[in-house]
């Protein structure tokens, strides 16, 4: 039974992911939101427990990443599908709620072909995943951007919408040439040849950890200050941090 703990885990993030599908697909992202989240959640914690409790397994590696392309890779296709629809429809409505803003208006206008450029994100993501399966290299560190991290930062475009329901940000979200321009980046960074660091600790050192102790902190006074403006922001500073991480350690 203790092997199939981080197994039961991991399907527990399976069933966010295919709950999240639903909420996305009727244009409810902030239910959507939620839901991935709680699937990212959960993908943190069934490696730690199979860490902890030390099983594991092959089929807990394969299963991790067919729940992973559910949730950070079909999902975030979706909203972004769903974003270029508003975009090429000028369809995006908030309304005021009781003290929330509530969930995104559906698009009225006929469908064109651009919003299924959005689905280059999840091909992305497919492709990021098996490779990630294969290579026995990426065990302290990722070669290109995590699916969760990805999925994150392309589910901060309608919270942003949502929450800070600024002109100038609706403005720029919700424009074409910056969506497109978005998922090309999106799928790049997935399949990128950038070494990001793993918030793997080995032990508590402040020394060995020194930069993701920093990354933590980072994030934490971010998300405290900015809201969801901090998730792009995050982002910048995991790609940028590695970087220079990757450059001291050569040195």
């Amino acid at each position: 039974m203790k092997r199939q703990i981080p197994n039961i885990i991991t399907l527990l993030n399976v069933l966010c992911g295919c709950i999240a599908i639903v909420f996305a697909v009727r244009n409810d992202l902030e239910l959507a939101a939620l839901f991935v989240f709680a699937g990212i959640f959960f993908d943190f914690f069934d490696g730690l427990a199979a860490r902890v409790l030390k099983v594991q397994s092959e089929l807990g590696l394969q299963l991790d990443s067919l729940a992973d392309m559910i949730t950070s890779g079909v999902v975030p296709g979706i909203v972004m599908f769903q974003l270029l629809k508003m975009s090429s429809a000028g369809g995006w409505n908030l309304e005021l709620g009781t003290g929330s803003a509530s969930t995104l208006s559906h698009a009225t206008s006929d469908l064109s072909v651009l919003p299924f450029f959005g689905f280059l994100i999840t091909l992305a993501s497919a492709y990021r995943l098996a490779k990630f399966n294969i290579d026995e290299n990426q065990v302290s560190s990722f070669v290109g951007l995590p699916t969760p991290a990805n999925a994150l930062l392309i589910f901060s475009l309608p919270l942003i919408l949502l929450y800070h329901n600024n002109d100038f940000l609706n403005g720029i979200i919700l424009n074409q040439w910056f969506l497109i321009p978005m998922t090309l980046l999106s799928a790049y960074l997935l399949n990128s040849k950038i070494e990001l660091f793993a918030l793997k600790f080995k032990n508590w050192s402040f020394r060995d950890n020194a930069i993701r102790y920093v990354f933590i902190g980072v994030c934490l006074v971010s998300i405290g200050t900015m809201k969801f403006l901090a998730i792009p922001f995050i982002i910048v500073f995991y790609v940028a941090s590695s970087l220079v991480n990757g450059l001291r350690t050569k040195k």
